[in-house]
């Protein structure tokens, strides 16, 4: 006999969760129809590219804290010698203050007048009477100049303990720099990471033809700003194929103002480690009163610089995966000149 009962109907609560997993479903089939695409070759070297030039500036920056470290070590060791002489000194006058009053203590401390009294020999006294005033007049002295060596002493004291705490703060500055620096880099790996083998394949190939093209870079006729700036121009020349590393400064790797400091030592001339520095360190000149050798600083806080090589080319360690060699001045925000 055939059963006439309706069906059993879904709960409210099963329909719920079907209905709320359709929608789930839907919406990823959606999300993967719209999801971004892969970023081609261009979009990532013009990436890598921007975080290469924040890691630059993030090194110059690193760069100034090791320069601010190195000399507040200076000063703080300078400081701490001349605090240890000052001591020496003042104990020196306490020693020699002691020895005038034991002195005195040996002769007895009897009252002038009476001494005078009983004196068998009144010249003979007065005599040593004058000769005492002389040493107290001596002690008098010796106090006033411990007493100003006490307060030279407190205020050298002071100056090297506010020193050291710039140097821990410098140290702390430096320590962020450094993360700053690494947190940049990683970040270009993982965005390099991105690409096919044959993608960065072809990112390295550009580079090649960059480096390559410095041989037959067009100086034109230039002529040196001086005989200092053609020794150091010559010294930079000489490191053409070398590769950039951060905060390389010679001899076999550089970063930009690694090189420029470099190739000047060499020269003789000594300029500050970074390019902020360098930007400060000469005559400041138009692009039109460049000559070789004189800087060229470029970007508007000054992160990156190289030497003027003439007829609108620059020579410089350019970023990672790169090698020092010529480019053209309009490849990068030309700010000024700089001739040391």
């Amino acid at each position: 006999m055939a059963s006439h009962r309706r069906p059993k109907q879904p709960s409210r609560a099963r329909v719920t969760v079907l209905t709320a997993t359709a929608a789930a479903a839907v919406a990823l089939t959606s999300q993967a129809a719209h999801a971004d695409p892969k970023p081609s070759k261009s979009d990532v070297k013009e990436k890598v590219d921007k975080l290469y030039e924040d890691a630059e500036r993030a090194t110059e920056k690193f760069k100034g804290a090791e320069e601010e470290q190195d000399k507040l070590e200076k000063q703080v060791d300078a400081l701490q010698d001349k605090v240890a002489r000052g001591q020496d000194e003042l104990n020196e006058l306490r020693d020699g203050l002691g020895s005038m009053a034991s002195a005195q203590y040996r002769t007895g401390g009897i009252d002038p007048a009476i001494q005078l009294f009983l004196s068998s020999d009144p010249d003979s006294y007065l005599a040593k009477a004058s000769t005492l005033d002389q040493v107290s007049a001596k002690q008098a002295e010796t106090l006033q100049q411990i007493q100003a060596k006490q307060r030279s002493l407190a205020q050298e004291r002071q100056e090297a303990q506010e020193k050291v705490k710039d140097l821990a703060d410098t140290r702390k500055e430096l320590g962020k720099k450094k993360d700053e620096v690494k947190a940049k880099l990683a970040a270009t790996q993982k965005l390099l990471n991105t690409l096919t083998a044959q993608e960065r394949a072809a990112l390295a190939d550009d580079e090649s033809r960059a480096s390559r093209a410095t041989s037959r870079a067009d100086l034109g006729n230039a002529v040196p700003a001086s005989q200092r700036a053609s020794a150091a121009f010559a010294a930079a020349q000489s490191k053409i194929g070398t590769p950039y590393v951060y905060g390389a400064s010679g001899p076999s790797s550089f970063d930009c103002s690694g090189l420029t400091s470099w190739a000047y030592a060499q020269a003789g001339v000594s300029i500050p480690r970074t390019s902020e520095a360098q930007a400060n360190a000469g005559t400041r000149l138009s692009q039109s009163q460049l000559q070789q050798g004189d800087l060229v600083i470029f970007y508007g806080d000054y992160h990156h610089v190289g030497f003027y090589a003439g007829n609108g080319q620059v020579l410089h360690a350019p970023k990672p995966g790169a090698f020092v060699r010529y480019e053209a001045i309009g490849n990068m925000p030309f700010q000024f000149g700089v001739r040391i």
